[in-house]
This record gives C-alpha cells, structure tokens and sequence, in this order.
C-alpha cells in the first residue's frame, strides 16, 4: 500500500508537469498550427531571471528573493512577456508563410534566447536555493511525499479547471476555440486575429513560467540547457495525445509522466538506465497503432 501511494504521488507529479509544459505548446498550435521549439528556452529564461548575471557556479538571487506571491505573479508575467515578444517580433511577419517554416523560426529563436543566456550567464550549470523548505517530506497514506509534490499536483488541477473555464465561459476563449476550429473562417467572422494569437501566446508563456519555478525549486540547478528534455517530452504528449487537442495534450502528459515513473520503479535495476528507450518504444507503438493521436479532435485535419 505505501509503495502504490508513493508511485501515486511521483506519477501524478511528474505528469502535472509534462502536462502543463504540453499544454503550452498545444495552445500555439492549436491557433497558429506552429510547434513553437523555443519553448523550452522560454522556460529556461524564466529560471535565469530568478538570478544575478554572474558565471559563478553558485548563483545569487535576483528575482528569487522576492516575497513568494510577488515573485510568482512577476515570474508568470516575465514568461507572457517574452512568448508575446517572440510572436510580435517573430511569427507575426510569418502568418502566412509555410508552417514548416515557422518551426524553423522557433528553432532559430530557441537558439537566439540561449546563446544570450549564454553571454550573459556562461555555460557553467548553477546552484540556486529557491524555497528549499518545498522539498520538506510530509506524511500521507504512509508515503514520503515532497510538498512540492503536492503543489505541483494541485496547481495543474487548478491550471487544467481555469483555462477549460476560460475557454468555455469568455469571450477569448470563445475566438480561440474558434480560432482552432477554423482560423479563416473566425477571422471572416469577426474574431481578431491579433488578440487571439497574443492571448495564446501570453498564456503559453505563463505555463512555460510555471513550470521553470516547478523545476527551479526541485533540481536546485539553473542551466541553459534544462528546457530542452521537457520540451522534447512535451513535445512527444502533444503529439500522441492529439494535434490541436487541449485535453488531450494534458492526458498524453500525465500518461508520459506516469508510465516513466512505473516504469523506473518496475524495471530491473540494470534495465532502469534504459528507462526512456523503453518508454519512447511504447510511444513508437501507440503512433503505430493510432498515428493520428490517442485523443485527435473529431475536426481535425491533416497538419505539418
């Protein structure tokens, strides 16, 4: 019983974050049909701005010492800030282009934001102590349970309920349902594009933040490089949980996360080195069986 709770608690964690990095990436693509690759370097931006330039291998604290309410709300509008930045100065002169192009202008992008944190940063990976006290083991159902575990848990209940809301009960959420639905259409109908598209973007930024404090306060690391490994599993969840489908970006993140963490837990020990080769065979296989995605949207239609 206390080892099922324990592989209850990590999967559920491990599969919030995958879920809401996913989501991230499933609101672009949903209105623009762009996988944005930059993602991943939205998300180490927001870690780095928590420090102080500085190649020292200890980092201290610039944003980070802020009170935690202030920090959260600033870390989550820095996030928006930059994803809007990119799309005005990006893939607003891209619309009408190729969407095989515009996936290249977010790698380009990606790589931009990076060798800038690089300059200004090095390359040397940096300890940082961001509410250390979140790593705290509390008790539940004889479990050893982080408290971080459990916020990230209810944060992406929370995430999930209040964007369903936002897309079901207002007007925004309304264009960019529409939007992913049909974007000429909306637009002949009156939904403004530019306001849609900023939107997505401003919220896909605020995930990307979110999840940067959720790893920032778990590996105690700052690195240019930690975005990468999220979103190429993000990336992953999007695919088989559907192209264009919200709920199924979130399902696929969670399935990802919980298969990874039974999958560590199950295997023999000289196999759990292994654990991604055998996790990304059965990620082979249900795009064999099901190459459309596991939760595709009934409208939707073939994409690059």
């Amino acid at each position: 019983m206390t080892n099922l709770a324990q592989l209850f608690f990590d999967a559920a964690s491990l599969g919030g974050l995958y879920a809401m990095a996913a989501l991230g990436i499933a609101l672009i693509f949903g209105v623009m049909n762009l996988v944005n690759f930059a993602h991943g370097e939205y998300i180490a931006f927001c870690v780095f701005a928590l420090i102080v330039p500085s190649t020292d291998a200890v980092a201290m604290m610039f944003l980070g010492r802020a009170p935690a309410l202030v920090l959260i709300l600033v870390v989550l509008a820095l996030g928006g800030l930059i994803a809007v930045a990119s799309e005005y100065a990006v893939f607003r002169h891209l619309r009408r282009a190729d969407p095989v192009a515009m996936m290249i202008a977010s790698f380009a992008l990606g790589f931009v934001i990076r060798n800038a944190l690089l300059a200004a940063y090095g390359g040397r990976p940096k300890a940082i102590s961001l509410w250390p006290g979140l790593n705290t083991p509390v008790n539940i159902a004889g479990a050893s349970v982080p408290l971080l575990q459990l916020i990230v848990i209810v944060t992406t209940l929370l995430v999930v309920t209040g964007l369903a809301l936002l897309l079901k009960k207002t007007r925004i959420g309304l264009e960019m349902r529409a939007a992913a639905e049909n974007f000429t259409m909306a637009r002949l109908l009156g939904v403004r594009a530019n306001r849609v598209i900023t939107g997505a973007f401003a919220l896909s930024g605020a995930l990307a933040a979110a999840v940067a404090l959720i790893m920032a306060t778990q590996t105690g690391v700052a690195d240019v490089k930690m975005g990468g490994q999220i979103m190429l599993v993000a990336f992953i969840a999007t695919v088989l949980g559907g192209l264009g489908s919200l709920p199924g970006a979130v399902a696929a993140g969670f399935m990802v996360g919980i298969v990874s963490v039974v999958l560590q837990a199950w295997l023999p020990l000289d196999a759990r080195p292994f654990r991604d080769a055998f996790l990304y065979t059965l990620v082979i296989v249900c795009l064999l069986l099901r190459p459309q995605g596991l939760f595709v949207p009934a409208s939707a239609k073939p994409r690059v």
